[in-house]
């Protein structure tokens, strides 16, 4: 979780970090989830893709360079964050459009289930795609062919500016999966350890046939939507998400655990430091994407 944070201070200090979806506040949600997958599991994600990206096992430098639209990352600096993908971790990409990474995980969900490879297909979007129709389409066909398909909603209240209780009708998000027939439970996505074990939960009773999981992993997005958008929340209400930071939040209790000492504080901080500085020199030093290869992959 610090290491999704320190490399998003990183990227911001880039000369022209461009238009970036970051995950302050919501590094629980994907660190827990990534946490809980297997090696074989596909993880698809949203436009919201750093720090699912860096959970995921992508590496640092890799995915800078990605982001800044150099020939060093993943998708040689073709992808951006909305497009980013990474397969041999385990990474079956991002998605640009909201909710158009739902019914692409139904399909990846089925093709597992057709080669019987006993992995689980786990799809992490925001809540304004619970507005999509996608949705509804995805939990109906995952229901009707017990598909091997987890849907995990980062509910962090607000979809850009719209705040979820003036755009979706059902009293509590779960509430969706219902008329399906799948099983669904709320989380608290800013607990690290909550989140691993309702995955882990989701992910197994996929994985033993017991068909599709609808998981509502509420949080705090801690910075406005974007690093182009203003903040148009109520100032108080952005002042007591600092409350919910799942980073200080877990520190103080693996410090009341007697786990965590001044000093293993000091030498992850050290750590973490380090792996950013590499991955910004790696990035920086990349080239730039050749021109005559623009059409190439298309």
């Amino acid at each position: 979780m610090v290491l999704l944070r320190s490399f998003e201070a990183a990227l911001l200090r880039q000369p022209k970090p461009g238009f970036q979806l970051l995950s302050r506040g919501e590094e629980a949600i994907a660190v827990g989830i990534c946490a809980a997958l297997q090696r074989k599991d596909p993880f698809l994600c949203s436009g919201r893709s750093i720090g699912p990206a860096l959970a995921r096992g992508v590496p640092p430098g890799g995915l800078l360079a990605e982001l800044i639209g150099k020939d060093g990352g993943p998708n040689r600096g073709r992808a951006g964050r909305a497009h980013v993908s990474m397969p041999s971790v385990g990474l079956f990409g991002a998605h640009g459009v909201v909710g158009g990474n739902l019914t692409v995980a139904a399909g990846v969900a089925l093709a597992q289930q057709q080669l019987g490879t006993g992995a689980v297909a786990l799809c992490l979007f925001g809540d304004g795609a619970c507005g999509s129709g996608t949705l509804h389409e995805t939990l109906n066909i995952a229901a009707l062919w017990r598909l091997p398909l987890v849907l995990a909603c980062d509910n962090n209240g607000y979809a850009v500016s719209t705040a979820v209780r003036d755009a979706i009708a059902a009293p509590r998000l779960t509430d969706l999966a219902a008329p399906f027939g799948i099983p669904a439970s709320a989380v608290d996505g800013t607990d690290v350890d909550a989140v691993a074990a309702a995955v882990g939960e989701a992910v197994e009773g996929a994985r033993a046939g017991r068909g599709p999981w609808f998981l509502e992993l509420q949080c705090a997005r801690m910075a406005p939507h974007s690093t182009l958008t203003r903040e148009e929340r109520p100032p108080a209400e952005v002042e007591e998400l600092r409350g919910h930071d799942p980073i200080t939040l877990y520190e103080k209790r693996l410090r009341a655990e007697g786990i965590l000492s001044d000093a293993l504080w000091a030498g992850l901080m050290a750590e973490v430091d380090a792996e950013v500085a590499e991955a910004e020199r790696f990035a920086l030093a990349a080239v730039w994407p050749d021109p005559e290869a623009a059409m190439l992959d298309v």
